[in-house]
């Protein structure tokens, strides 16, 4: 090895180059799985850019399109491209990001109705943008500059989203005229964003990027009206109560506010799940079937779910679809030919069928139990009767899926889709992610009540997120009323259970990289004690303290 050269493995492949040598060059004639785009690379358990210089020995695993964190850089540098196509197209205009959508990012422009011809121009735009391949120039900066900038700018939010900010620099991207600050990494380019979309939505902007089940080309699935209502419905929320963006949320933290902060949050779940309740009423519905990704608190909204309905006179009895599981042996497999235990398959479908049915002709029927240890359904003795007065709260992954109640009427079902769902922002550019607070959640749940650490929850979060791809998501539309499980307030009372669990994974650890990118994001937050959290709260399903449990 000469005196200059540094030992490096890229992908397992072990090669010398010189010292300096930027990630970018050594990937430049690669492509990631299924041939997508590469986008950055973890050196040594953490990720870094590709501009990033090798100065010693390291571990170089390149990051695509196929993961998790390829797709975050990419829908993060898609969205800095948007904006200054909206900066170059509309310069007094403002844009501002709102939620994600299933085929990525839902944006308005403020104080303006976005057309369909709008659109064709902001896309034409961009993509001349992306030939001209502009440099996104990184540069680090110390706090409190940063902070001056953003007020010197009028850019309020910004301000408010570093004022409480637990680290000393932020880094800075310029592109071409204008300069922002985004929370994660960026392509070191435009010419790395060919692969992109934009449709006219609700008077804004969808970027629709590729997914990483399918990396090299852009998604084609419907928007849910349910789910647009429903972010509207939080959107208000928010505006009512004053916290569109996490500075405003902290500053009630400071002033002092937050336990009646945390009464009206939970005033709010309280009346939508009363309206729910009396829509069961009104319609007449004897099956409920509720559906939602995990951590969604679908077990909390279920049980709340049922006391209002007892407080409209009905009487739910509550069923979970496992345990009308297959016996193990007959489990299906995946394409690995491992046991798929989140199939459809996994459900004896012709029995619950038959049950449920036996159930509505006003026939009792013996209910099962699933035994997870012997992975056999057993009977001990539960027998259920659908008398005058009472529905049947079924839970479980698949409620929503047509096929699981294939010969119940449709007449008697009532469908609830129940999600965290998220539209506070770090700030007008920067979202919360609806992923990061449920993963969060299950971090701390899993800890605290399943013997799992988090680095073990880590490594199962893409399994699990590639089950409701196939599972979940696409049957969202089936749902006649949706309900967002999450707490304007949550991350607040979370940072305090997570960041233990999370400082505790060491750089040696594979899991590193992930911890440090939910330290970051957690580092936005101030954080208050779980004490004001009242038994009944969906939140207690992941902290324990439920009057449920």
């Amino acid at each position: 090895m000469s005196n200059q050269g540094i030992r490096i493995r890229l992908n397992g492949r072990e090669m010398e180059v010189a010292r300096g040598t930027r990630i970018e060059e050594l990937v430049r004639d690669l492509k990631g799985k299924m041939g997508s785009q590469i986008v950055a690379a973890v050196v040594n358990n953490e990720i870094r850019e590709l501009t990033f210089p090798i100065e010693q020995e390291s571990d170089i695993t390149t990051v695509d399109l196929s993961s998790d964190d390829g797709i975050r850089i990419y829908q993060r540098s898609l969205k800095f491209l948007l904006i200054k196509a909206v900066h170059d197209l509309f310069p007094d205009k403002e844009l501002q990001v709102r939620h994600s959508v299933r085929r990525g990012v839902f944006f308005e422009i403020v104080d303006y109705k976005v057309t369909p011809e709008d659109v064709e121009r902001l896309e034409k735009r961009m993509r001349e943008l992306v030939e001209q391949d502009h440099r996104f120039v990184k540069r680090v900066v110390p706090i409190d500059e940063a902070r001056r900038i953003f007020l010197n700018k009028g850019r309020e939010d910004r301000y408010r989203a570093l004022e409480f900010r637990e680290k000393d620099y932020v880094s800075m991207y310029t592109f071409d005229d204008i300069e922002d600050y985004f929370y994660g990494y960026m392509v070191p380019s435009t010419g790395y964003l060919k692969l992109f979309g934009l449709a006219a939505e609700n008077d804004g902007i969808v970027l629709i990027v590729p997914k990483k089940e399918n990396p090299t080309r852009l998604p084609d699935v419907t928007l849910p009206k349910q789910l647009f209502d429903v972010f509207t419905e939080y959107t208000n929320w928010i505006k009512i109560l004053g916290v569109e963006d996490v500075g405003r949320l902290n500053e009630v933290v400071k002033k002092g506010r937050i336990h009646e902060f945390i009464l009206i949050s939970e005033a709010l779940h309280e009346k939508k799940i009363a309206q729910i309740a009396d829509m069961i009423l009104q319609q007449k519905k004897r099956i409920i079937l509720i559906a939602g990704p995990s951590s969604s608190g679908k077990t909390t909204f279920a049980r709340r779910l049922g006391i209002q309905l007892r407080v409209n006179g009905l009487r739910p009895l509550n069923i979970s679809v496992d345990d009308y599981f297959v016996d193990k042996t007959r489990t299906p497999l995946d394409e690995d030919g491992k046991p798929d235990y989140e199939a459809l398959e996994t459900v004896d479908l012709e029995f619950f069928n038959k049950s449920m049915n036996a159930l509505l002709k006003g026939e009792e029927i013996d209910v099962p139990t699933f035994n997870f240890v012997t992975g056999q359904r057993e009977f001990n003795g539960r027998r259920m009767k659908l008398e005058d007065g009472c529905v049947v709260i079924i839970e479980g992954i698949h409620a929503l899926n047509p096929r699981l109640t294939s010969d119940i009427d449709d007449a008697d079902k009532f469908k609830i889709y129940v999600s965290a769902i998220t539209s506070m922002r770090i700030d007008q550019h920067n979202r919360i992610p609806t992923t990061d607070l449920r993963l969060l959640r299950r971090i701390v749940r899993d800890n605290l009540f399943r013997g799992t650490t988090a680095p073990e929850t880590i490594d199962m979060w893409p399994a699990v997120r590639r089950g409701e791809e196939r599972n979940i998501f696409p049957f969202q539309q089936e749902a006649d009323v949706m309900f967002n499980s999450s707490l304007i307030y949550e991350l607040l009372v979370l940072k305090g259970y997570a960041l233990p669990l999370l400082n505790a994974i060491t750089r040696d650890m594979p899991q590193y990289s992930e911890a440090r990118r939910l330290i970051e994001f957690l580092s936005y937050f101030l954080q208050i004690p779980a004490d004001d959290i009242p038994p009944n709260s969906i939140l207690r399903e992941f902290l324990g303290g439920s009057c449920f449990q």
